[in-house]
């Protein structure tokens, strides 16, 4: 069966906990998102870190680890790529996303490296939060905005 989801890539750029990464792989299955980690990563991949982390679904995700961010660029090809920061002043709300987009979240202690923000600065984008908190969860982030962005396209009844 061909789902009725348009196919985006989330990046996790250098995760720490297996736990964000194994939520944010379900919310992929569950959209047809291609899920791509980028090294180096806080846990390992290996079937007994995955168990561990509840990933009983990681056999339908679509998913593959780049050694590094040019190495991710090179796989992807052509895409448009929006980066999420809690620095960005652009909603993410305030983009028309498209299929085949990517999205790239960063790690969940110290967010994405200045040298991607810097040079991205007008693809970078922000979940507007109140003053009370730094930023969401890294799950949390990928799921909102990867709903929005399926919201955006109308597909799946979502």
């Amino acid at each position: 069966m061909t789902s009725p989801f348009p196919r985006l890539n989330i990046v996790l750029h250098q995760p720490e906990i297996p736990g964000n990464t194994g939520a944010v792989g379900r919310t992929c299955v569950g959209i047809n998102a291609k899920l791509w980690l980028v090294r180096p990563l806080g846990f390992r991949v290996d079937e007994k870190s995955l168990r561990r982390a509840g990933l009983d679904y990681w056999q339908h995700l679509d998913w593959q680890v780049a050694d590094h961010w040019d190495d991710l660029l090179e796989r992807l090809g052509e895409t448009r790529i929006w980066f999420f920061s809690r620095f960005a002043t652009q909603s993410y709300a305030d983009v028309d996303y498209q299929a085949g987009d990517t999205l790239v979240f960063g790690s969940e202690t110290s967010g994405l490296p200045d040298k991607l923000t810097k040079v991205n600065a007008d693809r970078l984008l922000r979940i507007n939060t109140t003053e009370h908190i730094r930023s969401l969860n890294l799950a949390t982030s990928v799921g909102v905005a990867a709903f929005e962005a399926v919201r955006q396209l109308n597909v799946g009844g979502v």
